[in-house]
């Protein structure tokens, strides 16, 4: 969380810690206490994230990107599933019996959407902005990332201005759960 350089640098050094926690996950033997802890902090990193992306990246992409509407709604679309997905499995102990079955399906979800990103949002969005203004929007994605929530909350707004008001006093909350619980934190 918050590696320095151009809005599609820091969100692809987050794909990679993503991808690298995915792994661990499918590593884990089924019912491993590892899963969860694994899944977790996949959660933490995957909300904090998306709603950095829903307050700055794409309103930037609606903004300058060619059809950037329809783009950015189906970004958010699958923000809004993966964003299920996480509340399921937050409940959830890794020998429950739908934990893996979500697991997979959040896993799925969410490497179609990066791929999705990486191969065709980022390329477009490099092509439409400067430079000076990806390092701006860098540095936006990383300020909100500091703040932002922590665990799903499908039911908060995903756009702009609503979701940048509300965003740091949910994030306050969840991180003083997270804290007083040991949530994403090895025993």
């Amino acid at each position: 969380m918050g590696h320095g350089g151009n809005v599609i640098d820091e969100l692809e050094t987050d794909h990679r810690e993503v991808e690298e926690l995915f792994g661990k996950i499918e590593a884990s033997p089924p019912g491993h206490k590892d899963r969860k802890l694994y899944t977790d902090q996949v959660t933490m990193e995957l909300v904090r994230h998306s709603v950095a992306e829903e307050a700055y990246l794409y309103p930037a992409v609606r903004e300058h990107v060619p059809d950037g509407n329809a783009i950015a709604d189906r970004e958010i679309q699958d923000h809004s599933t993966a964003e299920r997905l996480m509340k399921d499995l937050e409940g959830l102990d890794a020998d429950d019996a739908d934990f893996d079955r979500l697991v997979g399906s959040l896993i799925a979800e969410v490497r179609e959407h990066i791929a999705e990103e990486e191969g065709f949002l980022f390329p477009k969005l490099r092509e439409v902005c400067s430079p000076e203004a990806l390092d701006e929007l860098g540095d936006k994605v990383r300020r909100a990332k500091k703040v932002a929530p922590t665990r799903p909350h499908p039911s908060a707004p995903d756009e702009p201005p609503a979701n940048k008001l509300l965003a740091p006093g949910a994030g306050l909350v969840d991180r003083l759960r997270d804290a007083l619980s040991g949530r994403g934190k090895a025993d």
